[in-house]
C-alpha cells in the first residue's frame, strides 16, 4: 500500500495546530517544578519514564537533603542512585546528574544562573557537552530552567507531525525542530505551551493507536481523515 504523500505545512498550518489545541485543552503552566534546579533534575530523571515517578525520585533527593548541584556531586554515585530509583535507569542517570553538577561547580564555580545566563547558542552547546544529556533534555533546559525559546522535540511531537501528514526534510532531531521555528516567532512562551499541548494531546487522544472520534484536530488531519479512520 503506498503511503499518502505529505504536505509541507505553511505558518498559518502550525499556528492553527497551536489553536486547536490550546481550544481544546487550555493553559497547561507547564514545567512542573518549583524552579531552576527542579526543572533540570526533572527533565533528567524523566527519560524514558512517567512524571509520576520522577516525582518520587525527586521527594527522596529533598528528603535526603540532596537539593542542590553541590549536594548532588559530594554525594557518593550509587547512594544518588538508590534515591533516584523510581525513575528508572537509575544508574545512568545518577552518573548524568553528577556530570551536570559537575559542570555547575566546576565550570561555573556553583552558580547555576551564571550558566543559564549564557546566549541560547552557548547555552546549547554546553549542555550537550554533558554525558548523557541529549537534545529533547538539553531543550527542557533551555526552555524550561533558562526561560530561552528552544522547541522541544519528543516522541509525542513527532507522532502528531507523522499523523497529520506534514512533510519533514529528514528524521533528525533537528529536521523536525525546523518545522516549528522557521514558522512560529522566537517567543519562549509559545514554545512552552506548545510543547506542553502536544504532550497532552499525545497523552490522551494521539496515543499509539489514535482515538480519532475524540481528535480536535480532525479537520486538517490526514490519517484521521483516511478511510479507514473515518465512520
Amino acid at each position: 500500500m503506498t503511503s499518502p504523500s505529505r504536505n509541507s505545512p505553511t505558518a498559518t498550518d502550525v499556528r492553527s495546530l497551536y489553536e486547536g489545541l490550546f481550544a481544546a485543552y487550555g493553559p497547561q503552566y507547564w514545567w512542573p517544578g518549583d524552579g531552576p534546579f527542579d526543572v533540570i533534575v526533572g527533565a533528567i530523571l524523566t527519560q524514558n519514564t512517567n512524571w509520576s515517578n520522577v516525582e518520587k525520585a525527586l521527594e527522596s533527593l529533598r528528603l535526603a537533603g540532596v537539593w542542590s548541584f553541590g549536594a548532588i556531586r559530594r554525594t557518593k554515585r550509587k547512594e544518588l542512585a538508590m534515591l533516584i530509583q523510581s525513575s528508572g535507569y537509575f544508574n545512568q542517570k545518577a552518573r548524568k546528574l553528577h556530570e551536570f553538577a559537575t559542570l555547575v561547580e566546576i565550570d561555573f564555580h556553583g552558580s547555576l544562573d551564571q550558566l543559564l545566563d549564557l546566549p541560547k547558542s552557548d547555552l546549547r552547546a554546553r549542555l550537550l557537552g554533558v554525558w548523557g544529556i541529549g537534545e529533547e533534555t538539553a531543550d527542557d533546559v533551555v526552555l524550561y530552567a533558562a526561560g530561552k525559546p528552544s522547541f522541544v522535540i519528543d516522541a509525542y511531537t513527532r507522532r502528531i507531525v507523522d499523523r497529520l501528514g506534514w512533510r519533514v526534510d529528514g528524521e533528525r532531531y533537528t529536521d523536525y525542530q525546523s518545522l516549528f521555528t522557521e514558522r512560529l516567532p522566537p517567543d519562549a512562551a509559545l514554545y512552552n505551551e506548545f510543547h506542553a499541548l502536544l504532550d497532552v494531546h499525545a497523552s490522551r487522544v494521539c496515543r499509539p493507536t489514535p482515538m480519532c472520534e475524540e481528535c480536535s484536530l480532525l479537520v486538517m488531519c490526514q490519517t484521521g481523515s483516511s478511510p479507514s479512520h473515518s465512520g
